[in-house]
């Protein structure tokens, strides 16, 4: 996954992501299995190399502000049913990343490895490598559920 721009690598570096890092899943798994969220390939992946990483960044980004990020999937805990409920209106499998902007939104994966914005509405950062350099770089989300209630 490690197809990023020099600004990013320094970032996820800063925040103590390596080259060939690897993280345990299985307690995210469990936690999430139980409740009926299931763990895709996609997520695996993912949380294998960047999961248990915080990103603490701020200021001016490209067409938003940079927020600082936390790839826990423990801190969405309590949020399966928005998990569930948006995996169902999208068609997709969303499965929990963690918290953008210290919990004023989830970030989710789906098993295409496109990352999410959930809230009460749900945007894009695109599908990864992009998705995290857009998530870094203050690229704003494309918004997906224009009309859902």
């Amino acid at each position: 996954m490690s197809e990023w721009s020099p600004e990013v690598l320094e970032v996820l570096e800063a925040s103590g992501w390596m080259p060939g890092r690897r993280v345990g899943t299985a307690g995210w798994r469990s936690m999430f299995e139980d409740v009926g969220i299931v763990v895709h390939d996609a997520a695996e992946a993912f949380l294998q190399e960047i999961g248990g990483l915080t990103v603490s960044i701020g200021g001016p980004g490209i067409s938003r502000a940079r927020e600082p990020f936390e790839l826990d999937p423990e801190l969405a805990r309590g949020e399966e049913d928005r998990f569930s409920e948006w995996s169902a209106v999208l068609g997709r499998e969303l499965f929990p990343l963690g918290e953008l902007d210290h919990g004023r939104f989830f970030l989710g994966i789906d098993e295409g490895s496109e990352i999410y914005l959930v809230e009460t509405w749900v945007a894009s950062f695109g599908a990864m490598p992009h998705a995290l350099e857009n998530l870094i770089l203050g690229v704003l989300p494309r918004r997906i559920d224009e009309g859902h209630g």
